[in-house]
């Protein structure tokens, strides 16, 4: 049997299409690295069912319009609702309560739609789940249709690694915190040098954010212990990295979990080899997982500016901030000299609109463009684009490694803090911003990178670097992510065809 369906398979199968349910967690930052594995599975001969929330699924129709979940017939949209309050925002629901919620009600939801499309009439029986790792109640909804359940693992290897350590580091009463202020007496800089496969310069500021809370009872604190505990029931795992940027990583993961790991990123890489836009999917291409409408003109107003001239400012669909943390990023950014995009969200600004003052829309008038979402893709991709300021969200972290360009972290919630920390001291295309920001400080930070001295050069260097291993690994014959899409197909999405049948 052919390792990729749709290219050399034989009829049978061809005919058979089988028939993959895709479950992300309902969060712009998930559902945008599912819908990329999506299309893959289907340009390889598969037939997708992609599970949306009721919320998300209103949030497309009133961005994109219909056409974003219309759909094929070999590719369908399905909803199941997320247990939370109704409501119509375009606003990223909170996080700790949609946690909550996806874990302690979704999970029938969930269940009944694999029955209803098993006795859906000219739809495949339902073959195998790949469900995002936030999750795993989907590896229950999957044995009670006796079907394989592979868990997508969207964040970094050592993300995940960070979050397996919350065990060891409650263990160790480093958490929870005693009382709030040791989260800004510097008792967040305790070196944590020994955590099972994680970097020997972590401080204990570098894990994912959940461990600074005060109580051992916190719900993203033990939302996150049980869905890493859950993972384990799989029949395999998923990331989206890359072999070569996180090996300690990824071999302590192999060597914990008793189930097959695939590496197949950068996704974003990988969607662009196997997904092209002009090969007449423009219909596939129409199916949007973006939940904000995107701004065409940011493209349009790069183009004519010099190389590397340009700083992009992206804090991903979560971040929130406080106005007073806002205008000193738009004095630095002001007074730093440089042209810039930047993404600011409707609730970037915690309650409130983000609201820039005149004074400053009018001294960076010519060399700014404000933007509330952008094809970040494209935008990266684009010559002029010179460092990237960023979350340290995993998408963008993958997109920013992807192009090649060097980054500024202000890393905010959940793993974030962890991707900062292996930007800067392990891969080496990072800066810290610092959590306190400050004008000054960002104004440095952007002439370090963006200028020609020392650091900046090295960074780009790097950057570059890691951008050629991305390409060899997910472009190139023998690229490893290639290969191990491959054995994913073989050895667990076509096999429960082959014990099924």
């Amino acid at each position: 049997m052919s390792a990729f369906p749709g290219d050399d398979m034989g009829a049978t199968l061809a005919d058979e299409k089988p028939h993959v349910v895709c479950v992300p967690f309902p969060s712009q930052g998930h559902i945008t690295p599912m819908m990329k594995l999506a299309k893959v599975l289907h340009r390889k001969g598969f037939h997708i069912t992609f599970v949306n929330t009721e919320y998300n699924q209103r949030r497309l129709v009133r961005s994109h319009g219909p056409d974003a979940i219309t759909g094929l017939p070999d590719f369908r949209i399905a909803t199941i609702p997320d247990g939370m309050p109704l409501s119509d925002a375009d606003a990223t629901q909170d996080p700790e309560s949609l946690c909550y919620s996806t874990m302690t009600t979704c999970l029938p939801h969930l269940k009944n739609l694999l029955h209803d499309l098993n006795n859906k009439s000219g739809t495949p029986l339902v073959r195998c789940v790949v469900a995002d790792g936030l999750m795993s109640l989907s590896v229950d909804a999957a044995v009670e249709i006796g079907v394989p359940c592979a868990l997508f693992w969207t964040a970094s290897a050592c993300g995940y690694m960070g979050y397996h350590n919350f065990r060891f580091l409650i263990d160790e009463g480093l958490t929870p915190l005693k009382d709030k202020e040791q989260v800004t007496n510097g008792y967040m800089d305790t070196p944590v040098t020994h955590a099972c496969g994680m970097s020997k310069h972590m401080r204990l500021r570098d894990f994912p954010s959940f461990i600074r809370t005060t109580t051992r009872g916190d719900v993203l604190l033990n939302f996150m212990i049980h869905q890493l505990e859950q993972s384990s029931r799989a029949t395999a795992i998923i990331v989206n990295t890359f072999d070569e940027l996180e090996q300690p990583a990824l071999d302590a993961m192999c060597t914990m979990l008793p189930l097959p790991i695939y590496t197949i990123g950068p996704l974003n890489f990988l969607t662009e080899q196997l997904v092209p836009n002009g090969d007449g999917s423009d219909t596939l291409a129409a199916i949007c997982p973006n939940l904000w409408r995107e701004d065409r003109s940011c493209l349009e107003w790069l183009q004519g500016r010099e190389p590397q001239s340009v700083v992009y400012i992206n804090f991903g669909s979560i971040t929130t901030m406080s106005s007073q943390e806002l205008l000193e990023f738009a004095w630095g950014l002001a007074n730093c000299g440089y042209d810039f995009l930047w993404i600011v969200r409707n609730d970037l600004v915690k309650g409130d609109v983000a609201m820039l003052p005149p004074e400053f829309l009018e001294v960076t008038k010519g060399r700014c463009l404000l933007a509330s979402w952008c094809d970040q893709e494209a935008v990266l991709h684009h010559e002029a684009v010179g460092a990237f300021l960023m979350h340290c969200g995993w998408n963008s972290m993958m997109e920013g490694l992807s192009a090649g360009v060097p980054i500024l972290c202000w890393p905010f919630f959940a793993e974030q803090q962890t991707n900062s920390r292996y930007a800067c001291v392990e891969w080496g295309v990072g800066m810290e911003v610092g959590k306190d920001v400050r004008r000054e400080v960002v104004e440095a930070r952007i002439r370090e990178v963006m200028g020609v001295g020392e650091v900046g050069r090295e960074m780009r260097r790097k950057a570059v670097e890691w951008s050629k291993i991305a390409v060899r690994a997910t472009a190139q014959p023998g690229g490893r992510s290639l290969a191990n899409l491959s054995s994913l197909l073989e050895d667990i999405l076509l096999s429960a065809v082959e014990n099924a049948g």
